[in-house]
């Protein structure tokens, strides 16, 4: 089973959804880069379920550190993170008949694991472990903020409702990262909340489009061909399990333009090389041009619904009828945003950190 990411920052993530802890290691993370808990537990609180828009499941997210970490700082060994699990209904999977749920991993993990798997809560495939993933990416997101580079992502469309989009970025960053709900527009806001609250009524539910910047990315990273930035982006962004999808700039949308329309034409700046448009997503042949980082996401509606479906029971090889009880997300894109976020923090570090070396990033006692 493959659970490790990177190259030289690498990301090894552990547990189940119903099993004690779940977690997360980092190998490779600068010696002296600080860590700021305030802001862990900040990112964590934008995936913790809240209202009607999301599962009635609300762990606490204790998390711990339990190595790689002194004095508030990383000491360039793997950093250790383990969160318990406290709101477990474990009760509900015993004794009943294993009904695959239809767009989740049950059978297939089942054709892999041969019945052995953790299947309660989805075990290993849960999204809960998204959690350990969002501690890792805050700690990257710090280190990367100090290199001036900036992240963020907003619900661009869902349940029928369209987001504006980026305009002063910097600002509407600043924006996001304090909105549960990252829409930017309060009035589409407000109306995509409610019409994912009726969908929820309905025992249903929803996914959408999220959009995504990364500011200040220098030229020159990134590899040609099998390592190319959007194919380990894409990489990373497809281990989320509700990401169906990737578009890079202006991707699909701009497959009927002809070449004098998708071209971005290039500029002097002062002494900074630009391009008047950015349809290539601040990458080109695999390598980052200096301009904004962009990729939009395909989230699809969560699997588990409260509607009646047509199903097999895995043990017995039978056609069944699934009636899912338990607690469920009409709508999992506003809290994969910052999933998504963490993800790309993680990616962005190990880029840079490839290019530049370890002690890109992190403090250096010898020079102070």
């Amino acid at each position: 089973m493959k659970n490790t990411f990177g190259q030289s920052l690498q990301v090894t993530i552990f547990g189940e959804s119903h099993g004690a802890y779940i977690g997360a290691v980092l190998d490779g993370l600068a010696p002296g880069i600080k860590i700021d808990e305030d802001f862990i537990k900040h990112q964590l609180g934008l995936r913790r379920p809240a209202g009607k828009m999301s599962t009635a499941r609300v762990e606490a997210d204790e998390y711990q550190i339990v190595s790689g970490y002194y004095k508030g700082m990383t000491t360039g060994t793997p950093l250790t993170v383990i969160i318990p699990n406290s709101s477990q209904k474990s009760k509900d999977y015993e004794n009943a008949p294993r009904i695959a749920r239809p767009g989740h991993a049950d059978f297939t993990a089942n054709c892999k694991y041969h019945g052995y798997e953790d299947f309660r809560g989805g075990g290993h495939f849960s999204g809960r472990i998204t959690a350990a993933l969002v501690v890792a990416g805050a700690i990257c997101y710090m280190a990367l903020k100090e290199k001036g580079i900036a992240i963020g992502t907003h619900i661009l469309s869902a349940a029928g409702v369209k987001d504006r989009e980026f305009e002063d970025v910097l600002k509407d960053l600043e924006i996001l990262s304090q909105k549960y709900v990252a829409v930017l527009d309060d009035k589409a806001e407000a109306e995509m909340t409610e019409n994912i609250g009726k969908i929820a009524e309905e025992g249903d539910s929803i996914g959408g489009v999220l959009e995504s910047i990364i500011l200040g990315m220098p030229a020159g990273v990134g590899e040609p061909w099998f390592d190319t930035v959007e194919g380990i982006l894409a990489h990373a962004l497809f281990s989320i399990p509700a990401i169906k999808g990737v578009q890079f700039g202006a991707g699909f949308d701009g497959v009927e333009w002809k070449g004098s329309q998708y071209n971005d034409p290039l500029r002097m700046e002062g002494d900074k090389v630009v391009t008047t448009t950015n349809n290539n997503g601040g990458i080109n042949g695999g390598i980052t041009n200096g301009m904004p980082i962009t990729f939009r996401l395909a989230v699809k509606p969560t699997p588990s619904i409260y509607k009646e479906q047509q199903s097999i029971e895995i043990n017995k090889l039978e056609d069944a009828l699934l009636q899912i009880n338990g607690r469920h997300d009409p709508a999992i894109i506003h809290r994969a945003r910052v999933v998504v976020d963490s993800i790309t923090s993680i990616v962005i570090y190990d880029l840079l950190a490839a290019r530049y070396g370890t002690d890109f990033f992190g403090g250096n006692k010898d020079e102070n």
